[in-house]
């Protein structure tokens, strides 16, 4: 098998495309103090519908409204910032961020931060050309994709730790999912992977052009990721806000403004969010 990880190169290419285009990814962060509040500094990249900048210049999305909410009702600010993902964990050690919270998967990342959660599901899926061969996970073999750096899709492909992964030919890992996107429409690549929430916004903007394989690669649950020796005190009391907002029935509203399909999105989830 030949994989290869391209960067730099590649992204630059595609970056191109975009700016091109008019699709470049902006990177946006929220510094007005509003209150006098204590401040949680919230670190996502550009991951819709999950955490994204709307036509407004405003923060939104399903983390963004839970993030929102849990924080009202423990007496913090929340302040969002995006950030290039594969550096996140530079951001938390170095103190620009408090935490991670975007459509981020805890699973097999347990023991690498401290985590309030699980607090929703996600299905790592794939998405390829209407017109494409590929129907089924195996139908990857050999053939070209693209991820997003540091996701649990990179890690399941070079890891190869599930038998039923396929060995592709070359794994393209790009920082923003604007380039993962562009390396599918422009053809560079035969397929992408990614948070089935995130991937299906995007094969909705043209449905007639892309699919999504039936087959997932990976069910993964989501966490607010901090630092793994983090004290911060806000660390559990989000989590007891984010057990009364889902007991309350607000989470569930939030999921469904955005589209998510709450049975897939609870799942089989533990009745308690808990500190991990």
């Amino acid at each position: 098998m030949r994989v290869q990880k391209i960067r730099q190169l590649m992204a630059a290419c595609i970056a191109g495309c975009l700016l091109l285009t008019g699709c470049g990814t902006t990177v946006t962060e929220d510094t007005q103090q509003l209150s006098d509040l204590p401040q949680l500094v919230i670190g996502s990249d550009s991951y819709e519908p999950f955490n994204y900048i709307n036509e407004d210049g405003e923060f939104a999305g399903v983390d963004v409204e839970l993030a929102q909410e849990a924080c009202r009702r423990i007496g913090y600010e929340p302040v969002f910032t995006q950030i290039v993902w594969e550096g996140k964990d530079e951001y938390l050690k170095e103190g620009s961020v408090d935490c991670l919270w975007g459509s981020f998967t805890m699973t097999g990342r347990e023991d690498e931060y401290t985590w309030v959660g699980p607090y929703l599901n996600s299905r790592q899926v794939v998405v390829v050309r209407t017109d494409s061969d590929i129907y089924q996970l195996s139908d990857l073999e050999g053939k070209r994709v693209s991820v997003q750096a540091t996701s649990k899709p990179e890690r399941e492909f070079l890891n190869q730790n599930n038998p039923s992964t396929p060995q592709v030919g070359d794994l393209f890992s790009f920082s923003s999912m604007d380039e993962i996107y562009a390396s599918l429409r422009k053809g560079y690549v035969d397929a992408i992977a990614g948070h089935e929430s995130a991937l299906r916004t995007f094969v909705e903007t043209d449905p007639e052009n892309y699919r999504i394989l039936d087959e997932s690669l990976y069910n993964s649950e989501l966490g607010v990721a901090f630092s793994k020796d983090s004290t911060d005190e806000a660390i559990g009391k989000l989590a007891q806000a984010l057990n009364e907002m889902r007991e309350d029935g607000t989470t569930r509203q939030i999921i469904e403004k955005y589209g998510l399909n709450p049975k897939t999105a609870f799942g089989d989830m533990k009745d308690t969010i808990e500190v991990y």
